[in-house]
C-alpha cells in the first residue's frame, strides 16, 4: 500500500493523458457546472433548452456534455459519475476539452445533526478515505479546500439567508462499509458529513491548477441509532431549482473573478 499513499508522482504527464482521449473545443464554456443526479441534469437541460456541445464517454455509456446559458453568461453543464475513480476520470475530461473553472456539487450523509442539518455544506477539507487523490496529490490525511473558492459561494448564501455550514467531509470508496466504529472516528476527526467524491475532486482540481467550488446537501442521515434514508432516492430532485440557482450564481461570480 505504500505505492499508493507515500509515492506521489508530480509529473503531469502520464503514459494515458485526458488529451489522448478527448480533443480541445475551441469556445468551450470556461465555467462548468457539474452534479451526481442525472434527474436533477436532465430537468434543467428540457426545460432550459440546453444544447449538447461534447460527450464523455466509456463503458458505463455517454455522457451528454450540455452549453446552458445563464443571463448573460455561457455555461457548461455535466453529469458527474459515482465515486472517486469515475467522478476525477469526468473532471480531467471536462478540464481537456476547455473548462477552466468547476462548480460541483451533490447529496452527502449527515454524521453531524446539530451543525449540518437542513444547511447547504461547504467542505473546508476532506479526509481522504479514498484511493484516487493520492495519484494527484502528495500523502496527507485530509485535502484542504481552497478558501478564496469558498469565499464565493458564501457570499451567495449570506446575502439570500440560505443557512450553510463549512466543515470538514468524509470521502469514502465503501458506501457499505461505514461501520459504527469508522463512523465514529471519523466524528472524532471533526467530520460533519460524508460522501464519495470530495477529496478526489479537491486532488484533481489542484492538480490541473483549476479552481473548484463545491457544495452538498444533506439526503440521509447517520447521526441517530438506526440508517434514515429520508431523501436520499429523491437524487436531489426535489429541491433541484435551489441547488441549480447556487451553482448558476456561483459560476456568474466565477467568471467575473480574474
Amino acid at each position: 500500500m505504500a505505492t499508493i499513499f507515500h509515492r506521489f508522482y508530480e509529473n503531469k504527464t502520464a503514459f494515458l493523458n485526458p488529451c489522448d482521449v478527448v480533443e480541445k473545443i475551441s469556445g468551450f464554456p470556461e465555467v462548468c457546472i457539474t452534479t451526481f443526479s442525472e434527474s436533477i441534469i436532465k430537468d434543467f437541460a428540457e426545460k432550459n433548452g440546453a444544447k449538447i456541445i461534447a460527450d464523455l464517454y466509456s463503458a458505463n455509456g455517454i455522457i451528454p456534455v450540455y452549453e446552458i446559458k445563464y443571463g448573460d453568461k455561457k455555461m457548461g453543464l455535466f453529469l458527474s459519475r459515482v465515486g472517486a475513480p469515475a467522478c476525477a476520470a469526468g473532471l480531467e475530461e471536462i478540464i481537456a476539452l476547455g473548462a477552466k473553472k468547476v462548480i460541483q456539487f451533490g447529496c452527502c450523509g449527515i454524521l453531524n445533526q446539530s451543525v449540518a442539518d437542513g444547511k447547504i455544506i461547504i467542505p473546508s477539507s476532506a479526509v481522504r478515505d479514498e484511493g484516487t487523490s493520492y495519484h494527484y496529490f502528495s500523502g496527507s490525511e485530509e485535502i484542504n479546500a481552497d478558501s478564496s473558492s469558498n469565499s464565493i459561494i458564501v457570499q451567495y448564501l449570506k446575502a439570500h439567508n440560505i443557512p450553510y455550514k463549512i466543515g470538514k467531509l468524509w470521502t469514502t470508496d465503501a458506501i457499505y462499509r461505514e461501520t459504527a466504529e469508522a463512523i465514529e472516528e471519523r466524528r472524532r476527526q471533526g467530520c460533519i458529513a460524508v460522501e464519495m467524491e470530495c477529496s478526489a475532486s479537491l486532488a484533481v482540481a489542484k492538480f490541473r491548477n483549476i479552481p473548484i467550488i463545491q457544495f452538498f446537501y444533506g439526503a440521509d442521515n447517520l447521526d441517530s441509532d438506526q440508517w434514515e434514508i429520508r431523501d436520499l432516492t429523491d437524487y436531489g430532485l426535489r429541491l433541484s431549482n435551489k441547488y441549480m440557482t447556487i451553482a448558476l450564481e456561483c459560476g456568474t461570480a466565477f467568471q467575473e473573478k480574474n
